[in-house]
């Protein structure tokens, strides 16, 4: 008879992607800085909106390295996962009202909002029912999908950071 498959819990620690994840998290927190330090001459020029939008993924991309490497399950990656996640459905949310870079209308763009309003939720849900596996994924996607590629996306085609940080 053979022995029982023993089922191991998958590691909770930061693998490798998460740390490079992490890091690229802070790359683009730097290039946003540079971007709108550069462009403060027409800062009173830029709607409320995209200045909430601003806000919430500077909040998010500086807390994801954080979250990302620390132990997870404490009080304090919940407490900041909370943060975290709140900051990525506001930006998500209020990017439906940042239409001036397709002349009023949606953009390309606005498919990963989209996205992210409807994973927020699904995260927090797993991570709550102690879903690890589908938890860790979904962070994973949208810290890749909603964070970093849509960031990265701020700076080119004559968008607002990328025509502040490159002049």
């Amino acid at each position: 008879m053979a022995p029982e498959a023993i089922t191991a819990r998958p590691s909770l620690a930061p693998d490798t992607l998460e740390r490079v994840l992490g890091w690229a998290a802070l790359a683009l927190l730097a290039a946003a800085l540079a971007a709108i330090a550069r462009g403060h001459a027409h800062w009173g020029a830029v709607s409320p909106a995209i200045w909430l939008h601003l806000g919430t993924v500077i909040v998010a991309l500086s807390l994801t390295p954080v979250i990302l490497w620390q132990k997870r399950g404490t009080r304090l990656h919940r407490r900041l996962g909370y943060i975290w996640a709140s900051a990525m459905f506001i930006s998500a949310l209020d990017s439906f009202w940042i239409l001036e870079t397709n002349r009023g209308h949606f953009s390309v763009i606005h498919l990963l909002s989209a996205y992210v309003a409807v994973q927020t939720p699904l995260l927090v849900l797993s991570a709550r029912a102690h879903k690890h596996v589908a938890h860790r994924t979904a962070v994973r996607g949208m810290v890749i999908g909603g964070l970093l590629a849509a960031g990265a996306l701020t700076f080119p085609f004559h968008r607002l950071l990328g025509r502040w940080l490159l002049g």
